[in-house]
């Protein structure tokens, strides 16, 4: 059986962006990048803009139907965001995929208002992870307030004019107190995160309620080898040793007396513990439910484009 996608290598996917210029200076570049993330302003050029503009046609598309199908009911109501989903393992890109699409979107004619937010702030509190024996499992499904982001998008996408949402720190490795990332009526607003596309859980009875990717116009997904993605992930945990995690507030200050083999080992233990099983488990299984798959190879460049037909 064919899966519902067209795929195109990336000469192939770049071909398709007319002569838009987009200008993205290396300043600005190095800004959205992630740490290790070596998105260059090629990448930019052959990936990012044909993608930036496939969702300009779906944001038009998807703003004339509901036009119409207000009329159709006789409603008076505003027109709501355009919700798009970023998904992917930890360490493969997802991050500077939702920075730079935010970033791109932002120019477009119009100079429409795109906001970004991370599912991070939407973990438990350590405190209660803890007390669910769940710290192990953080990024897993169950380690979200999953009904808390579900009302998060929800209310966004009903046109709420102000939504808050709690805020995560990746140096205390919790959320922050009395912290909030308020929303205000966005044209386009992107959800990134580890588990964004999953889909609804079924009740006892059998039955499933809504879940966040219901509410998504537009889906990607960031892809690529899990071993490929674990060395990234090593690479990248190696330079925080150096550098982050010597903050006297991170959570990780101890691991800071390592020896280079002990912080590899403790990496790749956090990696074949948590991070590799909640790839496989949960991530990469919902990979075929995005509009949009980015394949990477070993270099972290994208080699191909799959955007869903049907």
């Amino acid at each position: 059986m064919s899966r519902p996608y067209v795929v195109l290598r990336r000469g192939a996917w770049a071909s398709l962006a007319n002569n838009t210029e987009i200008d993205l200076d290396e300043a600005t570049l190095e800004r959205l990048r992630g740490l290790g993330d070596p998105t260059s302003a090629e990448d930019v050029a052959e990936i990012y803009r044909p993608l930036t503009q496939l969702l300009h046609l779906y944001i038009a598309n998807a703003g004339r139907l509901r036009e119409e199908s207000n009329r159709f009911l006789n409603l008076k109501v505003r027109r709501t965001p355009f919700v798009i989903g970023v998904a992917g393992s930890v360490a493969v890109g997802k991050s500077t995929t939702a920075r730079l699409l935010r970033e791109l979107l932002r120019r477009a004619p119009g100079n429409p208002k795109v906001d970004l937010i991370t599912t991070d702030g939407f973990l438990l509190p350590s405190a209660e992870l803890e007390k669910r024996g769940l710290m192990d499992r953080k990024g897993f499904p169950e380690s979200y307030d999953r009904r808390a982001l579900l009302q998060f998008v929800i209310d966004v996408k009903s046109g709420e004019p102000r939504v808050t949402a709690p805020v995560y720190s990746h140096i205390i490795y919790d959320i922050v107190p009395d912290e909030q990332t308020v929303i205000e009526s966005p044209d386009i607003l992107i959800v990134e995160g580890l588990n964004v596309l999953q889909p609804a859980r079924a009740d006892t009875h059998g039955r499933s309620g809504a879940t966040v990717s219901d509410f998504f116009d537009f889906s990607v997904y960031v892809d690529a080898d899990e071993a490929n993605i674990k060395r990234w992930f090593l690479e990248r945990f190696m330079v925080l040793r150096d550098t982050a995690f010597h903050d006297p507030q991170s959570f990780f200050k101890r691991f800071t007396q390592l020896s280079r083999a002990e912080a590899l080992q403790f990496g790749s233990h956090i990696w074949n513990t948590i991070n590799g099983p909640n790839l496989r488990e949960n991530i990469e299984t919902t990979r075929d439910r995005a509009t949009a798959i980015l394949r990477k190879g070993p270099d972290h460049r994208v080699q191909t484009i799959a955007i869903r037909k049907v």
